[in-house]
């Protein structure tokens, strides 16, 4: 087998020597689309996206700055690509190795999505959060590993793919994996059951026949074609797409009504327990309090009473400057606790998100990095500044659903604290308490 099967990569990111990698093709950096220069990797085909440089090809030369953190191409650069093989070694029985039951909404979309895998189709699974979707996806899974497919779970979100590996090794622990991310240490080899970014799909062509979306509505992949483009492109043209969402967008919503989307609707979390309804606070001009560094009002007031009740918690914050300026403020307000700051650059993002996962700190502050994709055993949630852009109704339905998450913890506090109500944050306490009531008419919660 080679480590080019499905692939499209530039050659310092082949790791083996191409003598004897098989059947190898090469194709140019940039094509022609509709008269347009194209980015073969990303898709782009904006002027505004290339970049001219010098270059030993001569002085016209330029590069495509859409997709350059995936390393540089360039007009005159070679990408090289071998079909997709399907080449695997032989599995050892059982392939599932996950002894785990399902509940009955947990079935029905189990048995939906084997049928869409068996006919190479396509499915949306709307599932709120703490459903359990990830464990109604391996049979599935089972299923395709089974006929010799080759199968990729996809999410844009590092810490959704860190959450979901340990989750499918232990689910598959006879299947070889590879999880793939910006920064891994792990390099790439050929699996038939890979995890990875959404960005890391932009090296692969033709690959996969079954794709997995997790999370397909967290930014950046909702609004960035570029990520899109690269997952139409990792799928064969006859390969199954599952999208997997707690708040699929306007657009999916329409398309399940109109029918032209087939859907698998599960309202329930998985421990029968329905779905935190956020409390809305009014807490006037937080953002001028913190600079002032006042710390009385509501929010330090709910702060203090978490603590008496020894409750661990999550401070998700619209932005850093803010964040760091609250937690010098909370440091000196309670210096014998242990928490910490988080955010998308932190170089020890990791290493945080494990040790809260431990317990090790008493609460997390955090931006809206951590709205999805990493579950707390037993924590309550609160959101300073609700009404801030950044918080969409997506992002404000996800960060409720960090709390009562695990089945011996089913319950949890979320608080809003804003400053002005939002139509995000009207919208979202609405999909919280309609999901409760489709799953009290299911008989899927005992009350909502």
């Amino acid at each position: 087998m080679s480590i080019l099967s499905g692939r499209e990569v530039l050659l310092e990111e082949i790791n083996e020597p191409l003598e004897g990698l098989g059947s190898i093709s090469q194709v140019s950096g940039f094509f022609e689309l509709n008269g347009q220069l194209t980015c073969r990797r990303c898709g782009t085909s904006e002027r505004s996206k290339r970049q001219a440089a010098p270059c030993s090809c001569g002085p016209d030369c330029y590069y495509c700055t859409n997709c350059l953190q995936m390393g540089k191409i360039k007009r005159c650069s070679i990408l090289y690509t071998e079909k997709e093989q399907n080449q695997f070694l032989p599995l050892e029985e059982p392939i599932l190795t996950w002894n785990g039951t399902l509940s009955r909404q947990q079935q029905e979309a189990s048995k939906e999505l084997v049928a869409t895998i068996e006919k190479d189709g396509k499915r949306l699974v709307w599932a709120t959060t703490g459903a359990g979707k990830t464990e109604m996806i391996f049979k599935g899974i089972e299923v395709a590993l089974r006929s010799k497919k080759r199968i990729c779970i996809a999410s844009p979100r590092v810490d959704v793919c860190l959450e979901l590996a340990p989750r499918l090794t232990s689910a598959f622990q006879k299947v070889p994996q590879v999880l793939l991310y910006g920064g891994t240490e792990e390099s790439y080899r050929y699996t038939q059951l890979v995890l990875a970014t959404t960005h890391q799909l932009m090296r692969f062509k033709q690959a996969f026949d079954v794709l997995i979306i997790d999370e397909i509505d967290a930014f950046p992949f909702h609004i960035d074609e570029t990520l899109q483009f690269a997952a139409q492109k990792a799928k064969k043209d006859n390969g199954s797409l599952i999208y997997l969402s707690a708040t699929p967008d306007k657009k999916m919503q329409r398309e399940i009504k109109q029918g032209t989307l087939a859907a698998s609707i599960l309202p329930a979390r998985y421990h029968g327990f329905p779905l935190p309804v956020p409390h809305l606070i009014w807490n006037g001009n937080w953002q001028k309090r913190i600079r002032q560094k006042k710390t009385t009002g509501k929010f330090f007031y709910c702060i203090q009473q978490l603590i008496a009740k020894k409750r661990r918690f999550l401070i998700f914050l619209p932005n850093i400057a803010l964040m760091q300026k609250l937690a010098e403020q909370l440091r000196e307000l309670y210096p014998d606790k242990q928490f910490a700051t988080v955010y998308a650059e932190d170089p020890e993002r990791k290493e945080k998100v494990l040790a809260m996962r431990h317990e090790n700190y008493d609460w997390l502050l955090t931006t809206s990095i951590l709205e999805r994709g990493v579950t707390f055993k037993d924590i309550d949630v609160l959101v300073l500044g609700a009404e801030d852009p950044t918080f969409t109704e997506a992002a404000l339905v996800q960060i409720a659903g960090r709390a009562g998450r695990h089945r011996d913890f089913p319950t949890g506090t979320v608080l809003f604290f804003y400053y002005g109500q939002t139509k995000a944050i009207k919208r979202a306490v609405k999909q919280i308490k309609q999901m409760n009531r489709l799953a009290f008419e299911r008989g899927l919660v005992e009350k909502c």
